[in-house]
């Protein structure tokens, strides 16, 4: 087998390639169901895996569902993405005591002595077992932004290192994804390990693994594979492609950028202000939004103090705190910011734009706010000002 090849595997297989990864020094981490939720965690057997489960997604809505089959990978992104383990939410970062002595916690190569409330980083690398199209492109854009650059984040491209790649290619994307207009999915593309297509029909339950790099190469050698036949791998990747047919969402086509830069005094954002409750919910579930803060608290007797890294919003109103006060006070400013940085000033600073159509904002958002329509209002709004004008 060689970069680019397809292989399959059965259902044990897809088991044994977790052990095969644990066995070879991994944290595998992947989907598992939780809480009424299919979350990512560590996965410490392969039974962990949801096998079964789908999901039904809407606008402010997330409901899973026994399937009729045992597909694993049939269902659309959950509240949690891959950045978690990558970025993560709340990092001690360092801690001081009485006596001057500082000490650099969490990411450091010598971690602090003493307790913390955070377990210390684990050595040994990650394997990503299931990441589809839109995440794929998330982790791509943080690698760039947290990554990159003159300044890079060194706590998180330590994370990043010796990171394995089991990537998904979707074939039922759910109710609120957007990814085919994004141009992410659902069928990945580059910087895999291993990309795994799941096949359920008279011939069986199997997965389609193509070959991405040496790396998976050395893992796929350990199972028991057979190369797949032009047929299967015709048949997959007709699946794929008619599976960005049925997105349950499109982001309008247009010049988006241009759009939100001449939307700036739109009566939309009132409206969407009336609605939104600012609570942060879309920040949180998005696998790009990056920005932090940091805390500094002490202990009752005053001896001990540490700093914390967490993730921060710009729905927060202090977020754009300054001398004097909030920048932006009203919802509807906030919203603003968001949305334009998201689809419009993103690409002037990270040369992409911040969305990658997972769609996790709209379902997590308790209003429903969708921000498919309301990118859509503002074309109509701008188009129907355009014919105004003519």
């Amino acid at each position: 087998m060689t970069i680019g090849d397809t292989v399959t595997i059965d259902r044990d297989g897809l088991d044994r390639l977790v052990v095969v990864l644990q066995e070879n020094g991994y944290r595998v981490i992947g989907p598992t169901m939780r809480d009424n939720a299919i979350i990512l965690d560590e996965l410490d057997t392969p039974t962990a895996l949801p096998a079964g489960w789908g999901v039904h997604t809407e606008p402010g809505r997330y409901r899973v569902y026994r399937r009729s089959d045992q597909a694993v990978f049939a269902h659309s992104a959950g509240p949690g993405s891959w950045k978690q383990f990558l970025h993560p939410p709340h990092r001690l970062i360092a801690r001081l005591d009485a006596d001057l002595n500082l000490e650099a916690t969490g990411d450091s190569p010598t971690p602090a002595t003493g307790s913390s409330s955070q377990p210390p980083r684990s050595d040994r690398p990650a394997a990503f077992l299931g990441v589809r199209g839109c995440d794929m492109a998330a982790i791509r854009i943080l690698q760039r932004v947290l990554g990159g650059d003159a300044y890079p984040d060194s706590a998180f491209a330590a994370r990043c290192a010796g990171l394995f790649l089991v990537a998904v290619n979707c074939t039922e994307p759910g109710g609120v994804c957007f990814c085919a207009s994004m141009g992410t999915g659902p069928g990945v593309s580059a910087g895999y390990d291993l990309a795994l297509t799941e096949r359920i029909d008279d011939s069986g339950h199997r997965f389609l693994v193509e070959v991405g790099s040496a790396a998976g190469e050395r893992i796929l050698a350990e199972l028991r594979s057979h190369p797949a036949t032009q047929a299967e791998i015709a048949d997959a990747r007709a699946e794929v492609a008619a599976a960005a047919g049925r997105m349950g969402r499109s982001m309008p086509d247009a010049d988006l950028r241009a759009v939100i830069r001449e939307s700036h005094e739109s009566p939309q954002w009132e409206d969407v202000a009336s609605r939104c409750l600012t609570c942060g919910n879309c920040t949180m579930v998005c696998p790009t939004c990056f920005c932090t803060t940091t805390e500094d608290v002490t202990d009752l007797t005053g001896d001990h103090a540490e700093r914390w890294e967490r993730w921060a919003s710009c729905f927060e109103l202090d977020f754009s705190h300054v001398h004097g006060g909030s920048v932006r006070q009203s919802g509807e400013s906030r919203y603003r910011q968001w949305l334009s940085h998201k689809l419009g000033t993103w690409y002037d600073q990270f040369g992409s734009s911040g969305c990658v159509g997972c769609g996790r904002c709209i379902a997590w958002c308790p209003a429903g706010i969708d921000l498919t329509a309301e990118m859509g209002r503002l074309v109509e709004l701008r188009e129907g000002a355009d014919d105004g004008q003519r």
